[in-house]
């Protein structure tokens, strides 16, 4: 009887360990997205990674808009 004991002990530190990697994995994951998004639009306050993005998504979603300084030169 003594496998049983260790199957069911095996079984509860895969569990714990299975749950650690995953809470661990998915908050790093969602932190790095965040910290990529550094341009924000100040008509629909919006973030974008890159200066790119922001002009196409500024050109294409407020075309009345004057454009603004920081996207004039890209």
């Amino acid at each position: 009887m003594a496998r049983g004991q260790q199957k069911i002990q095996a079984q509860q530190k895969n569990a714990a360990k299975q749950a650690a990697l995953k809470k661990g994995k998915g908050a790093d994951q969602k932190k790095a997205a965040q910290a990529a998004l550094t341009h924000q639009c100040p008509v629909c306050k919006t973030k974008m990674p890159d200066p790119k993005t922001f002009k196409q998504h500024f050109e294409s979603k407020h075309p009345k808009s004057p454009l603004p300084d920081e996207l004039k030169d890209i």
